[in-house]
């Protein structure tokens, strides 16, 4: 009976009472002691009243006001085994609803919402996951985000709490459990999720551990819809399995290619990482998808001046096809959208100007300025060296010159396999550590124009980490006593690093996990991003440039950024903003980098501003 819990207890309970209240009202009938407060005798189904009120209320035994010493014995006794069986049952009651709260505390419940974002999984990056949907979400009146982690769920609260701050109409739910548990999975309520986001930052084998995931939630019997999953898979190695074991249901961000692009493209382009910041988080502009049946049978040329406070970038053909700065005069058929870097997705609103303001006059026909060779310095190795290696030959000039320094033996050999068929870098690998300043003394480190900075798989994250902090700061003050100007991108593992090695400028740019939580963010909020982005970091397409401001118009005039759109224009490229020098050094203003301006208001441009346009090279 004990066993069978709370509710069989209190069955019994009731049943006990009921026998008792018999036996003493048959008694008081027997006897004769049945007397009430008017001495008169009282029917079986009277006492049995009385007797009922005396076991629920012991004051009650107060009230008889009779002499009949029966009836007075009687009620004692059912009073006194009242009071024993009611706290029995307070006594249940009391650890039943404790029971239930704690086990609530240990976020073992069902959750019950609906059309809320899942999180499986724990890591540093979280943090920056959950700001970010918190951020696109304040336009909504209410949203939920639920957590699935193998941690105590007070403590997640509290770090929530402590590292996100307040989270607006947004709900956050934390549930503890295994995400690769089909039952503990349930929990969440995956069914009636709206996107599926898995980080397995502190996993010993990530991969694995989100190829287990997807098992999980794309195999499980009885599962009647599967919503979005984003997930991200750090060796290209396991990417065609996960993508089998996800189906079509699975978004897959190769994380090792994605930092490598990143890393190659933010330390040849000065001020390029706030940009794909910006274009990344939801703070400020971002990237969205419009069907616009206004531009049916324009060109794409015609639409990049017909939105005053949004830039069109590029299509998403009525087929699927995502296309990138396609040709502008490619004509804008009915189900095509627009992909635009506008502030919201109800911000992308056609002008309806028809004189826009440009001034022909001013601007500078193409001078076909011709790249020139680079020097780049890579100090420390991983698995992704060879990567950035491959991508670096991709973007820099004939001649360009590759210095690579790292404590590690047959480099050469692995770099001859995995860097076979370079056509414009010559490369040069030295043994040495990068953390000791005379070694870097010895490079002769300002006479390059780019550094980059790799973490070491071989060592635990936050000792790789501390390894490329020191390294930073030694490039730094390298940079400072020589007055000389270099760009360094440094590779960061924790995200919380990152926070320490306190950017000052926008050349300082450290790739880590925060660039991945920003894309899984956005991804999971609108999955057919997911091509935009791939098609961005690629080198056979696309990409974003800073280009001298000079090369499109003339300087030292007050313009409408509606001219250098059309300037850009006419080199089949698109224009989605500038650079400033004048604010390079303010981390209030972005380091001088404006995405998505406004194309009526006045600029203008001096000898080393930079305009940020989308073109082939």
């Amino acid at each position: 009976m004990m066993a069978r819990g709370t509710i069989s207890i209190i069955g019994w309970l009731i049943v006990a009472t009921v026998i008792m209240v018999l036996i003493v009202s048959v008694i008081a009938v027997l006897t004769g002691s049945t007397s009430g407060t008017d001495g008169e005798s009282q029917s079986l189904l009277k006492t049995v009243w009385n007797s009922l009120m005396h076991a629920l209320d012991s004051g009650a035994l107060g009230g008889d006001g009779t002499d009949n010493i029966g009836f007075v014995v009687l009620m004692i006794v059912m009073t006194a085994f009242g009071i024993f069986v009611l706290s029995i049952l307070i006594g249940i009651l009391t650890t039943a609803i404790d029971a239930k709260i704690e086990d609530m505390r240990k976020g073992r419940s069902f959750v019950v919402e609906q059309g809320h974002t899942v999180i499986l999984g724990w890591s540093p990056q979280i943090f920056s996951v959950i700001s970010e949907l918190v951020t696109a979400s304040e336009n909504q009146s209410y949203s939920c985000i639920v957590i699935l982690a193998e941690k105590d769920k007070v403590e997640m609260e509290d770090a929530i709490r402590s590292r996100v701050g307040r989270t607006g109409h947004t709900r956050i739910v934390c549930r503890t459990g295994s995400p690769i548990d089909l039952t503990e999975l349930e929990i969440v309520n995956p069914d009636g999720a709206r996107s599926i986001i898995i980080l397995s930052g502190e996993e010993q084998d990530p991969d694995a551990y989100v190829i287990k995931c997807l098992l999980a939630l794309t195999n499980a019997p009885g599962r009647t819809h599967i919503c979005p999953i984003v997930a991200e898979i750090r060796s290209a190695d396991n990417l065609e399995v996960a993508r089998m074991v996800g189906r079509d249901k699975a978004i897959l961000l190769p994380v090792s290619d994605l930092i490598s692009r990143i890393a190659v493209q933010t330390c040849l382009q000065s001020g390029l990482s706030v940009v794909y910041m910006e274009l990344l988080d939801f703070g400020g502009d971002e990237i969205y998808f419009k069907e616009e049946p206004g531009l049916v049978g324009k060109t794409l040329g015609e639409a990049l001046l017909a939105y005053e406070t949004s830039s069109v970038i590029g299509l998403r053909l009525h087929d699927g096809q995502v296309k990138l700065n396609p040709p502008l005069d490619t004509v804008i058929q009915r189900g095509d959208q627009v992909i635009a870097i506008s502030a919201d997705d109800d911000t992308i609103v056609l002008s309806g100007k028809t004189d826009v303001g440009i001034r022909p006059e001013i601007i500078v026909a193409p001078n076909g300025r011709q790249k020139a060779p680079e020097r780049t310095l890579i100090l420390g190795w991983n698995q992704r060296g060879t990567a950035v290696i491959c991508q670096l030959d991709f973007y820099v000039a004939p001649g360009s010159e590759l210095t690579i320094v790292a404590d590690m033996d047959d480099l050469e050999t692995v770099i001859a396999q995995g860097c076979s068929g370079l056509q414009n870098l010559q490369v040069q690998v030295l043994r040495g550590n990068t953390t000791h300043r005379r070694t870097l003394d010895e490079l002769s480190i300002p006479t390059y124009d780019h550094v980059i900075t790799l973490s070491n798989d071989e060592q635990s994250i936050q000792e790789a980490d501390a390894h490329t902090l020191v390294t930073l700061l030694h490039l730094r003050d390298i940079s400072d006593k020589s007055g000389c100007k270099f760009s360094i991108v440094s590779e960061m593992l924790d995200v919380r690093n990152r926070e320490l090695a306190e950017i000052t400028r926008a050349d300082d740019f450290i790739v880590s996990d925060k660039l991945i939580s920003l894309m899984l963010s956005q991804v999971s909020e609108n999955p057919e991003l997911l091509a935009v982005l791939m098609d961005l970091f690629d080198p056979d397409g696309s990409e974003l440039y800073l280009k001298p401001a000079s090369d499109y118009v003339q300087l030292g005039e007050a313009l409408p950024f509606y001219t250098v759109v059309q300037s850009a224009r006419q080199r089949h490229e698109i224009a989605v903003g500038y650079r400033l020098v004048a604010e390079a050094g303010d981390v209030n203003r972005a380091y001088g980098v404006h995405v998505n301006p406004n194309k009526a208001q006045s600029v203008t441009f001096g000898p080393d501003d930079k305009i940020i346009v989308l073109a082939e090279e």
